[in-house]
């Protein structure tokens, strides 16, 4: 297999990559031919998945526009992967011009391209780091220079959480993001579940188990134990829904039945 230009020497293109993976049902081009095939297994599971990713992103675009209209001007992007149209700094800047956005990521492809993305943007940066050691992306340089955890910061994980083991404490993990957090903070997130997936669970099972076979297990969490992801804030209206619930721009009825999987939410910190 061929090496493109764009692939950083340190990875191995022979091994899929959930966030590779992640680009190929948005319709990217950052992937391998091992992601494409990891990506359409789990797709004759679930044949719905680029809609569901479509959806996250969608959320992400309006949740990002609802922060800045509510006067945040910080944005802490963790699990932010390969760029894509309607990155978080391209809509937080376009409604709030000057704002500050920091992606992390601990996938060196989507590293290395955000770093090309964000060249010249002196109010965006990008971290090599990973959600399960947060005091790391806290103390990091990047974060400490264009973030000022005195004022309110939005923390954005959008469809990372669900990748974390409860072995790895994921709860503990946001705690301890969320207590670097300034009074008027946000959380945004949305996680992968069973509930509202148009299929049976033991079929939509089968692309859980695909993800299972990539050593990148799928954590298919109740809408309770993603709740539980937002102790300590106030639920922003509609509170944790489907995806496409969240204050939308169009009907929800005219969304794909697939785009409702999972759950998504805004919280606000008193």
């Amino acid at each position: 297999m061929e090496r493109p230009a764009w692939a950083p020497r340190s990875i191995d293109i022979s091994v899929p990559s959930v966030a590779r993976i992640y680009d190929y049902y948005l319709g990217g081009s950052h992937n391998f031919e091992v992601d494409r095939e990891a990506a359409r297994r789990a797709m004759e599971f679930m044949p719905g998945l680029p809609k569901i990713m479509q959806a996250n992103r969608a959320f992400m675009r309006r949740a990002v526009r609802y922060a800045a209209g509510e006067g945040i001007t910080q944005f802490l992007d963790i699990g932010s992967g390969i760029p894509t149209y309607g990155n978080v700094h391209e809509v937080a800047q376009t409604a709030s011009p000057g704002a500050r956005v920091v992606y992390v990521d601990h996938d060196p492809v989507a590293v290395a391209h955000s770093q090309a993305v964000l060249e010249g943007n002196e109010d965006a940066g990008v971290v090599a780091a990973d959600l399960r050691k947060p005091q790391d992306i806290l103390s990091d340089p990047q974060v400490e220079q264009l973030i000022d955890l005195k004022r309110p910061v939005a923390l954005l994980l959008v469809a990372i959480l669900h990748f974390v083991e409860d072995v790895d404490d994921p709860y503990g993990a946001v705690a301890q993001l969320s207590d670097a957090l300034a009074p008027g903070s946000m959380l945004v997130l949305t996680h992968a579940s069973y509930e509202g997936i148009p299929l049976p669970p033991e079929r939509a099972g089968g692309a859980v188990d695909v993800y299972k076979d990539l050593r990148n297990p799928l954590i298919m969490r109740s809408r309770e134990e993603i709740a539980r992801f937002f102790e300590g804030y106030d639920m922003v209206e509609p509170g944790l829904v489907p995806m496409p619930v969240w204050r939308p721009d169009t009907a929800p009825e005219d969304e794909d039945p697939y785009a409702f999987s999972g759950f998504a939410g805004v919280g606000m910190t008193a």
